[in-house]
C-alpha cells in the first residue's frame, strides 16, 4: 500500500453553439449574386442540446471514421465527436454531456460560449479580421499595452501558438547575446532547461522539451541544450556559464511533466544566476499563467521576474495567439526584421484576448479561482486520499494533478464513460485536471464523485 501525500501550497494563497454536418449542406446554402451570404448574429438562444441531433446529421462513427481517411495520423484522439459546448459542458454529437475538466488543454479559461468573448469576436470580425504586420491595427496596440501594464514586460511579441513564442524566445535570447558582445568571437549561444520540461513542437522548442520520445524521431534538433533536474541548485549552478548560457527557460508549475511546481528558492536562485552569467531568464507561462494559479502570472507569487515570459493558451479564449514578453533591455537588441509572422497580433483574436484578459485580471476573478482551488483539493484529498493507488495530490489554483501507481488512462478512460473529460500528464499515471477557471464548486464536487466512482477500475486493470 503506497501512502498518499498531499502538497502543501507553494503559492499564498444554455447557450446553443451545436453544429450539424450534412453531406448536402452546400446543395441548401442559397446563393446571393453567385456568393454564400456571410451572416453574424449577437442574438443567441441560450438552450441545452436535444439529446440527439436532427435526423440527416453526420453521428461520430462515420465523423471518426473520415477522420482516419483525411488527417494526418499525429494524434491519437479519444473517440468522442465534440459538437458543442457552453460553461463547463461539452456536448457529443449525439448530444450526451460531458462536464469538461480538460479546458481543451487549458486553453478554454472562461469555459465555453462566454458571452463577452463571443460579443469581442462577433463584434471583430464583422469590423476587421486580418491585416497582417504591414500594419498597424488598434486591437493589437490595446492587446499590447494591457499585457504590459499588467505584467514586469515594456514590450510584446505576438505569435500564434505557445511553441511559437518560446520559438521567439530562442531567437531574442541569441540576438541578445550578440548584440550585448559584438565582439565575441563566440557568443553564448547555449540554453539550459529541466526534466519532465515541454516548450513545444518546433525544433527550437523541441529542443528544450525534455521527454526523448518526443525528441528523437525528428534528431537532430537544435544543439545547444543542457537538461538540469527541475528543482535541483547544486546541479544547476554548475550548468550556467557566462559566455556559454544564452538563457535558461523554466515553467514555473511544469503542466505537461505532471504538476510539478518550481519553488521560492529554486526560483530566485536562477534569477541570480542567470544575472551573475550575463544569461537571459525566460519563464514559459504558456500553460499555467493568465489565472491559473490564482495569480495573473504563476511567477507572482513567488515574487521573481523573468526577462521573458512565454503565454498562450488561455489568452485568446481558444483562438490561436502567442505571446513573449520582455523587458526594454531584451527589446533593445531586437531590430526591425529579426523576427516576424503574417498572422500574429491580427485584429480578431487580439480582441478577443482583451475580452479574456479584462475579465481574467480582475481580482475577484482571481480571487474566486484561488476558493475553488483550494476547496478542490480539499474534496479530492475526501474523496480520494484513503484510495492505496493514489500518492499524491498537488498543485494549486486550479491546475491539479492525481498521481497514481499505475497508468492512468483506464481512470480516464472510466471518467469519460461517467460524463467527464479529464487529462493525463507526466508519465501517463498522473490525472491533469485543468477546468474552466469559471467552474463551480458543485461542477467541483460533482467531478470529483464521477472520479472516486470511477476509481475501482484501476483495480481491475491492474489484476489483468
Amino acid at each position: 500500500m503506497t501512502s498518499l501525500q498531499i502538497s502543501p501550497n507553494t503559492i499564498s494563497q444554455p447557450l446553443n453553439l451545436r453544429r450539424q454536418f450534412s453531406s448536402n449542406l452546400d446543395q441548401r446554402v442559397r446563393l446571393i449574386n453567385g456568393r454564400r451570404p456571410v451572416m453574424a448574429c449577437l442574438s443567441l438562444d441560450v438552450e441545452a442540446p436535444d439529446t440527439a441531433l436532427k435526423s440527416g446529421s453526420v453521428k461520430s462513427k462515420e465523423i471518426i471514421e473520415t477522420e482516419a481517411k483525411v488527417l494526418v495520423g499525429t494524434y491519437a484522439r479519444t473517440p468522442v465527436v465534440l459538437a458543442s459546448g457552453k460553461g463547463c459542458k461539452l456536448y457529443d454529437a449525439e448530444g450526451r454531456e460531458y462536464l469538461d475538466l480538460s479546458s481543451g488543454i487549458a486553453v478554454n479559461a472562461l469555459g465555453h460560449g462566454d458571452e463577452d468573448w463571443l460579443k469581442a469576436v462577433v463584434e471583430q470580425a464583422n469590423t476587421l479580421t486580418h491585416v497582417s504586420n504591414v500594419y498597424y491595427s488598434i486591437p493589437q496596440v490595446e492587446l499590447a499595452e494591457r499585457l504590459v501594464g499588467s505584467s514586469f514586460a515594456d514590450r510584446v511579441f505576438f505569435t500564434n501558438s505557445g511553441t511559437e513564442a518560446n520559438e521567439a524566445a530562442i531567437k531574442f535570447a541569441r540576438k541578445f547575446q550578440r548584440h550585448n558582445h559584438p565582439d565575441a568571437k563566440e557568443p553564448a549561444t547555449n540554453f539550459i532547461s529541466f526534466t519532465n520540461s515541454f516548450h513545444g513542437r518546433t525544433m527550437g522548442a523541441l529542443a528544450l522539451t525534455s521527454k526523448e520520445h518526443y525528441r528523437s524521431p525528428f534528431e537532430p534538433v537544435m544543439p545547444g541544450v543542457i537538461f538540469a533536474e527541475y528543482g535541483n541548485i547544486e546541479a544547476t549552478r554548475k550548468l550556467i556559464q557566462p559566455g556559454k548560457t544564452a538563457a535558461v527557460f523554466v515553467e514555473p508549475i511544469q503542466g505537461e511533466g505532471g504538476i510539478y511546481s518550481a519553488t521560492k528558492e529554486f526560483l530566485q536562485f536562477l534569477r541570480t544566476a542567470c544575472d551573475e552569467a550575463g544569461a537571459l531568464l525566460v519563464f514559459d507561462e504558456v500553460q499555467c499563467g493568465l489565472g491559473r494559479t490564482g495569480y495573473l502570472w504563476a511567477h507572482e507569487a513567488f515574487g521573481v521576474f523573468p526577462d521573458i515570459m512565454t503565454l498562450a493558451k488561455p489568452l485568446a479564449g481558444g483562438l490561436p495567439i502567442g505571446a513573449a514578453l520582455v523587458t526594454e533591455r531584451v527589446a533593445s537588441a531586437i531590430a526591425f526584421g529579426d523576427h516576424g509572422s503574417t498572422f500574429a497580433g491580427a485584429p480578431l483574436v487580439c480582441n478577443a484576448a482583451l475580452a479574456v484578459l479584462n475579465k481574467i485580471s480582475n481580482p475577484n476573478f482571481l480571487e474566486s479561482v484561488s476558493t475553488k482551488g483550494l476547496y478542490f483539493k480539499h474534496t479530492l484529498n475526501q474523496k480520494l486520499g484513503g484510495n492505496p493507488h493514489v500518492t499524491e495530490i498537488r498543485g494549486f489554483g486550479l491546475i491539479i494533478g492525481v498521481e497514481l501507481d499505475v497508468p492512468a488512462s483506464p481512470l480516464v478512460d472510466a471518467c469519460r464513460s461517467a460524463g467527464l473529460l479529464v487529462l493525463t500528464a507526466g508519465k501517463g499515471n498522473v490525472v491533469r485536471l485543468v477546468p474552466p477557471l469559471i467552474i463551480s464548486e458543485q461542477e467541483l464536487d460533482r467531478a470529483a464523485e464521477i472520479l472516486y466512482q470511477a476509481l475501482p477500475v484501476l483495480d481491475e486493470k491492474k489484476s489483468n
